[in-house]
């Protein structure tokens, strides 16, 4: 029995470091005039600071949900901070009034279409998730 669960553990551990060794991009509309976004302006939009980007047009960050590897591995290699620390800052931001969340979808390939339907829509995928209909304007490798 616990080689059975020793076995499973290391199955998990796997499969969170094949995503976690993934690039992930952040990607627009290719109608959205944006063609790069920085490292600071991404933590902006999805940190809920400045929604506005540089074309003047106010974002629409996608997330992916709290359990997605992807989610896990985007906003610890963007900000430096574990889930629970980001889910803080969110509760705090909220409760006070001075933030919204970004938009929830229940999966990359729901946060691609909605990128490809909004000209506002900003998403981050795997880049194995990212097609032709989507513009990458920031790439978050794990170098």
């Amino acid at each position: 029995m616990i080689r059975l669960y020793l076995i499973l553990l290391f199955l998990c551990f796997l499969s969170e470091t094949a995503v976690s060794a993934e690039d992930i991009v952040v990607v627009v509309n290719p109608k959205n005039t944006v063609s790069s976004l920085t490292r600071d302006e991404v933590i902006d939009i999805f940190m809920g600071r400045n929604r506005q980007l540089s074309s003047g047009i106010v974002a629409l960050p996608l997330d992916l949900p709290g359990t997605s590897a992807e989610r896990e591995a985007f906003y610890l290699r963007l900000t430096g901070k574990s889930m629970s620390e980001i889910n803080a800052y969110w509760a705090r931001l909220v409760f006070t009034g001075r933030a919204s969340t970004p938009t929830l979808v229940n999966s990359q390939e729901e946060a691609l279409h909605k990128v490809t339907e909004n000209r506002n829509a900003v998403a981050y995928l795997k880049r194995s998730k990212a097609s032709p209909q989507a513009k990458v304007v920031f790439e978050l490798n794990d170098k």
